[in-house]
């Protein structure tokens, strides 16, 4: 009598839950707050220069108009990488691990691009972080973001680590909506950063 009470006991069990409790993880909420504070200290670099530059007097930037080459292809690979991003876990709900691996493989490698091609631009630039109001308020910037980016690598190679490693499947896949999270956020601050150093030179010209 007493093994058959204790089989039923353990056939009548409640499965643990796969992730924390209620619909959102906590790792989620964190990921929103650090989002909205990160966001708020980009808006009040991105408001002094647009501030700074209206004020200013002198030719905006310095160089002359900036070149948009290199800022628009930037920007199509930093958007195209978080697609990939997105489509990764994508793959993962869908258990199709090889593509998934493939999506994280080339969104990492776009990141990387991204980086040879923002460090080409600062080596191009004929002045520093100390020459003048632009170049400080240019490098603090873009400088800021390229931090925030070199975090996002990082992130990215280990969630293609975990991925390739079969870590993560259609239940237990929050690590990638986190992580891709972040990754959506930081071109999110590009497409701010793009408008506002390479696009409003061109307005503010127009208006002089």
């Amino acid at each position: 009598m007493s093994d058959t009470l204790h089989e039923d006991a353990f056939s009548d069990a409640v499965r643990l839950p796969v992730g924390s409790a209620g619909e959102r993880s906590g790792g989620w909420f964190g990921c929103i707050a650090l989002i909205v504070t990160e966001g708020s200290l980009f808006g009040y670099l991105i408001f002094s220069y647009l501030y700074l530059a209206s004020q200013s007097g002198r030719m905006w930037p310095p160089e002359g108009l900036p070149k948009l080459g290199l800022g628009g292809a930037n920007t199509v690979i930093l958007l195209t990488s978080s697609v990939f991003v997105w489509l990764c876990e994508r793959c993962v709900r869908r258990r199709r691990l090889r593509w998934a691996v493939a999506s994280m493989s080339t969104a990492l490698v776009l990141g990387i691009a991204f980086v040879g091609i923002q460090l080409k631009e600062w080596h191009d630039h004929p002045y520093g972080p100390t020459a003048h109001l632009y170049g400080s308020l240019y490098f603090t910037i873009t400088g800021f973001h390229m931090a925030h980016v070199l975090v996002g690598l990082v992130v990215l190679a280990l969630l293609l680590l975990w991925t390739a490693l079969g870590y993560f499947d259609a239940k237990r896949c929050v690590a990638l909506t986190i992580g891709g999270l972040y990754w959506h956020f930081v071109d999110l601050v590009w497409l701010f950063i793009f408008t506002t150093i390479y696009l409003s030179p061109y307005l503010l010209r127009g208006r002089q």
